[in-house]
């Protein structure tokens, strides 16, 4: 039987592609509205596994989602870092001068306001998601409409690219994490682990923070992610979200025994083997490939 994944978004999403690049192809996907809608799908038993965004290298953080981490009965599992392509694509046989409208997410049209921009007539119209802009596209056959989406929604949707690679950035990815139900077994770690995600907080006095540091530090590890969130019902105190990579998942168990004595509290989210950036394409550029 195949895992059913909870994603954030619709058929054809990032989120889909990301799931791709993890599971493979022999999964099933169960799209969810909100990312919180996801995390209680994984908690709750009704999918196998989930997939959450959790930053963006030009956006930053969705602050949101490491409180999600926090509040339900999950880990993390593995990461996937994707390279995010924008493409403009309509129903098949339109070029760029049938066009009058384009339709998709507010920060897929951010991403791609350079190029958008250059072509002043067009209407931009904000929807909930990217695909499903590409899917109404196709479903309702409208001619002259065309969406910002990935290459994964043309396909699926039967539509073309008719300008690939409009983002103006080149370099810009999403990290997402794969979830799944219940807290992590302390004592046992998949032996190709080589990161983990900690939470901790200290007792708010001068040096704390920097104690926790210089002992990461002093195992010659690399903290590849601090994240500060505030805690609830502490005014203007923070608790922190850490990423540190490994050399083998046997320094886990001597990274914990170093910060318990300079943490209040402290929780492994997750033991995983990182992933790599994908390189950008040498022919992706910011004004993209246009099809005349």
């Amino acid at each position: 039987m195949h895992p059913t994944i909870a994603i954030q978004g619709f058929e054809g999403s990032f989120h889909q592609v990301a799931a791709r690049r993890y599971f493979g192809l022999d999964h099933a996907i169960a799209p969810c509205a909100t990312f919180g809608q996801v995390v209680r799908h994984v908690a709750g038993g009704t999918t196998t596994f989930g997939l959450m965004a959790i930053e963006n290298s030009l956006a930053g953080s969705i602050l949101p989602n490491y409180s999600l981490l926090q509040r339900h009965e999950v880990h993390v599992i593995g990461e996937v870092y994707l390279h995010i392509r924008q493409h403009l694509m309509a129903l098949p046989g339109q070029r760029l001068d049938d066009l009058h409208e384009v339709h998709s997410h507010p920060m897929a049209l951010l991403q791609c306001a350079d190029y958008l921009g250059s072509h002043g007539h067009w209407r931009l119209v904000e929807t909930e998601d990217t695909a499903l802009s590409a899917q109404r596209i196709r479903e309702h056959q409208r001619p002259g409409i065309a969406a910002v989406a990935g290459a994964l929604a043309a396909e699926l949707f039967d539509l073309e690219i008719v300008a690939a690679d409009i983002h103006d950035e080149p370099a810009n990815y999403t990290r997402f994490l794969v979830l799944e139900r219940g807290a992590p077994a302390p004592d046992v770690v998949h032996p190709d682990a080589d990161k983990v995600s900690l939470y901790f907080h200290t007792n708010h006095t001068q040096g704390s923070l920097a104690a926790v540091l210089s002992r990461i530090a002093g195992m010659g590890l690399n903290l590849s992610k601090l994240q500060s969130c505030p805690r609830p019902g502490r005014t203007w105190q923070y608790g922190f979200h850490a990423d540190v990579e490994l050399a083998y998942a046997g320094q886990i168990a001597d990274l914990l025994r170093e910060l318990r004595p300079v943490t209040e509290h402290l929780e492994v989210l997750g033991a995983y083997r990182r992933d790599v950036l994908e390189a950008v394409p040498a022919h992706v550029v910011s004004q993209g490939n246009v099809l005349q």
